[in-house]
């Protein structure tokens, strides 16, 4: 019979998978003394079972769990539902990799209109009693029956409004016995049932709708921004309650080992007296920083240093905290962990080598590659800075800086965001309803909540820059409307944030490029030690490379020649290249773009100094350059001295059905040789003179579209005949390649053929991945999201190359092109060479190097290295 249900006292954290993140820790923390309440865990495999009986929990489970209530009963002295002594729980969700608030949480099951006056009986507390009971049929409405929660909490507010509060420790026993009510009648009025008395109906109801929960809305787009398998399933943790609720000894909080927004090791958290932990989160009240624990409530404090400095040292990394505290007692409720910011991530796993408390290896692991593009990005220009006027002045939350125009909810902030507008989403407190709009914005600014509410956990995880508690704004989300003591902001207006110091500014302050350095570059220099791929960057021009390099590009993987012609004034002679009748024509215009292009590479090989620079021949569908409107034509007409009729009727003639898979790339140089001669003079004239300056130069020469060995052949013996012409007359012979862009099918099937001419393959995984799926990636995204929602397609195969069709061809490009050609060289050029997921792949297959666009460089670099590792790790298990 499988086993459903874990006990705390019988797991352990390493058994994730089945008992989901949280439950791991609570057993690992149980067992090694900490102060946990007891409790027992239902697995993931129990959510699977409950899917595939169509959302039905088992007599098998049922009955399991039903066992180890009785267990927790035994241990806590109390009784589930009883009138007298009666046992509360909580009913959490925990999946295997943690989703901060993005699944369900229900709070004081068990308490019903009999089991409440027996908790009053006990605590002789009967304002926390009933204060405990309003917030389980809260809570139960929304997660169980979907009872939108500004329901309660608008009756919430009318009944402070009456009553003349200010916060809701205000509230008497009596007045929450009169809220009770109201939400009693609430919960009719919207289900349409009364509030369920009998506490196991309301654990069943609960547990199903957490199992529930794994699929809802917020959640599915969590999985599908931080790439996590959608087959993992939750579990469910039962643990008994423990009650911060109940006066100014007792409260809840958040800690972090050490400071999740810059790694700095320092205690770092926050925390409020007389609450429940859901208030900490939901950044109804503005916390306290956990610093002020040590004065109301010493002995405590030092107790939570004590389990935070064991804890570090047990998980060997940076934890958070949730605690409670119940009348001056300390109870740990979970560690994980802890969500934190690129820079901190990168200084708190310097910090532990040096510590001696993991290896380099490990240090290089602990770095998430997708965070780290908010290290790359840039900050406030200074200047500008100085002259801005701060509106308000929020907690510095997550940092980095940005500027946009302010949505008030995420349905408007997604609709701005794809209509190209940079985004800001202003709310009073976010929740995890907002989590596409949160994605979809450049920085998130909130009224209320403090630094460990749910707006600043998700978007440091995001790396998003967010400011939170900022409670000089009113925040009017109705009206759509912000409103300072100086200003009223209205939707769509202008906002920039700093999320390093918490200013919310209401001009346009222009961004600069953040300069990194000290752990980063520590780290780096371990990652170098590490990878074995070679990491070059896409640069069609000396600023690209001058980025590249600076982030540690080793050469140039794709040069683009077509995007050196897209200036005003080149357009022109390319028009006039295309456009050409003759070779004469063609040679005229070819001429002006020769002394062009000669400029180009040589500024390139300069700044590349001696490092390989792959430069790919043109490769455009003409469209793109051929005149469109009749404004164009007649200008064109008038600059190269031919009737605008005379042109009109050649661009018509030239118009293809389907540019992609028209008349480009190596057909060019089939149809019009001297386009890619004069290229290839170009790029070995300009080499030689960069030579000439004492700067070592080699080029590799790609020819792009290939599909034979019969195209690169021809093509290859003319441009060697060119390339020999200047050799001799400049009696100087310099290094060089010519080699293919491997992005069509034919071209992966006849490898052997290719590479018997080709002296390198750059796979150009873009254009193989459009031919072999059949997908155009300018129109894929108006179905590729079908395609990930109905689990058709895992990813999207443009941003993280499908290994099963795609990978299996590049597989058999690389097997066919060694057999002939064993010192074939070999990288990948496309969008996929930036993308963790495939560099993993590259690495798998023995690739030489991969090429990415400048930002991507410290990304590709740490993924190649962690690549290495876990080869060694797996070597190390056979």
């Amino acid at each position: 019979m499988r086993k459903f249900v874990y006990h705390f006292n019988e797991g352990s954290k390493e058994m994730k998978y089945l008992l989901g993140g949280k439950g791991a820790n609570l057993a690992e923390m149980t067992n090694i003394g900490l102060p946990v309440p007891p409790g027992f865990t239902i697995t993931t495999e129990a959510c699977k079972d409950y899917n595939e009986h169509h959302q039905y929990l088992s007599d098998d489970i049922y009955t399991e769990m039903m066992t180890h209530m009785e267990i927790l009963e035994q241990e806590t002295g109390k009784k589930f539902g009883d009138a007298e002594n009666p046992l509360l729980i909580s009913v959490r969700s925990g999946a295997p990799f943690s989703m901060p608030g993005m699944m369900d949480t229900i709070l004081n099951l068990g308490l019903n209109d009999q089991s409440v006056q027996g908790l009053e009986r006990v605590t002789q507390d009967a304002r926390s009693s009933y204060d405990c009971y309003r917030r389980f049929i809260q809570m139960f409405g929304d997660v169980v029956f979907r009872i939108p929660g500004y329901r309660f909490e608008q009756a919430l507010s009318d009944l402070k409004e009456r009553k003349n509060y200010t916060l809701d420790t205000e509230l008497t026993a009596a007045d929450w016995q009169e809220l009770i009510a109201v939400y009693k009648a609430l919960y009719v009025s919207a289900s349409g049932r009364e509030f369920p008395q009998n506490p196991l109906e309301q654990l069943r109801l609960s547990i199903t709708a957490v199992f529930d929960s794994w699929e809802n809305p917020r959640a599915v787009v969590y999985r599908r921004l931080h790439h996590i398998d959608n087959q993992l399933g939750t579990a469910v943790n039962i643990q008994s309650m423990v009650f911060g609720n109940t006066g100014d000894t007792s409260g809840t909080g958040i800690a972090f080992t050490r400071n999740p927004s810059t790694g700095d090791n320092v205690f770092f958290g926050e925390y409020l007296l007389n609450a429940q932990g859901e208030d900490v989160v939901a950044g109804i009240r503005t916390p306290e920083p956990i610093s002020h624990l040590e004065d109301t409530m010493p002995d405590v404090y030092q107790q939570l240093l004590d389990v935070a400095a064991l804890l570090e040292l047990h998980y060997l990394d940076m934890q958070d905290i949730e605690f409670t505290i119940e009348k001056g007692e300390l109870f740990v409720l979970q560690t994980r962990n802890g969500k934190r910011t690129a820079q901190a991530a990168i200084n708190i796993a310097v910090d532990l080598v040096h510590e001696g408390k993991i290896s380099k290896d490990d240090a290089i692991m602990r770095i998430d590659t997708a965070q780290i593009d908010q290290l790359l990005h840039p900050s406030f220009d200074e200047t500008s800075l100085a002259n801005a006027s701060v509106l308000a002045t929020g907690l510095p939350a997550s940092p980095g800086a940005a500027t946009g125009q302010i949505y008030f909810n995420a349905e408007d902030a997604v609709t701005a965001a794809e209509r190209g507008e940079k985004v800001i989403l202003v709310r009073n407190e976010t929740s995890p309803e907002d989590i596409e709009g949160m994605a979809k914005s450049v920085a998130i600014l909130t009224a209320h909540g403090g630094m460990t509410s749910h707006a600043a956990v998700v978007a440091r995880g995001m790396g998003k820059c967010c400011v939170a508690g900022c409670d000089a704004i009113a925040i009017d989300e109705t009206k759509k409307t912000l409103q300072s003591a100086t200003a009223t902001l209205h939707e769509g207006d202008f906002l920039s944030l700093n999320g390093s110091t918490g200013n919310v500014y209401v001009d346009q302050i222009p961004l600069v490029e953040t300069e990194i350095g000290g752990h980063f570059e520590e780290l780096m220099g371990w990652v170098n030690e590490t990878k074995k791929l070679v990491v070059r960057v896409n640069a069609d021009s000396p600023n690209d490379l001058e980025v590249g390099l600076h982030f540690g590009a080793e050469g140039v993987g794709l040069c683009r020649t077509e995007h050196m012609f897209f200036q005003e004034d080149r357009i022109p002679y390319v028009r006039q290249m295309i456009i050409a009748e003759s070779k004469e024509e063609r040679l005229i215009a070819l001429s002006h773009l020769k002394a062009m292009q000669k400029t180009d590479f040589a500024g390139i090989f300069r700044v590349a100094n001696g490092k390989p620079v792959n430069i790919r021949l043109l490769d455009p569908p003409l469209h793109e350059f051929l005149p469109k409107t009749d404004a164009d034509i007649a200008k064109l007409a008038q600059e190269i001295g031919k009737p605008a009729d005379e042109i009109k009727q050649r661009v018509h003639d030239l118009a293809e059905t389907n540019p992609m898979l028209g008349h480009r790339g190596c057909r060019l140089a089939i149809t019009f040789p001297e386009i890619y001669m004069m290229q290839a003079e170009a790029i070995i004239e300009s080499a030689i003179a960069i030579h000439d300056e004492g700067i070592a130069v080699y080029p590799e020469i790609m020819v792009p579209l290939v599909a034979s060995r019969e195209e690169i052949a021809l093509i290859k013996k003319q441009l060697k005949e060119a390339i020999q012409t200047i050799f001799r007359k400049e009696q100087l012979v310099l290094p060089f390649d010519i080699g293919t862009m491997i992005e069509i099918p034919r071209a992966c099937v006849t490898a052997d053929e290719i590479a018997e001419e080709a002296q390198f393959f750059s796979f150009g995984t873009n254009d193989l991945t459009q031919l072999t799926f059949g997908f155009s990636r300018d129109d894929a995204n108006k179905f590729l999201y079908a395609y990930q929602e109905q689990k058709i397609l895992p990813t999207d195969p443009f941003q993280s190359i499908d290994q099963k069709g795609v990978g299996a061809l590049v597989t058999t490009a690389v097997q066919r092109g060694r057999m002939t050609n064993p010192s074939l060289k070999m990288g990948v050029c496309g969008e996929h060479g930036g993308d963790p997921a495939s560099i993993q792949f590259f690495h798998k297959l023995g690739l030489q190097y991969v090429s990415c666009s400048p930002y991507r460089i410290p990304i590709a670099r740490i993924a190649a290295a962690q690549a290495s590792i876990l080869e060694e790790q797996q070597k190390v298990k056979i």
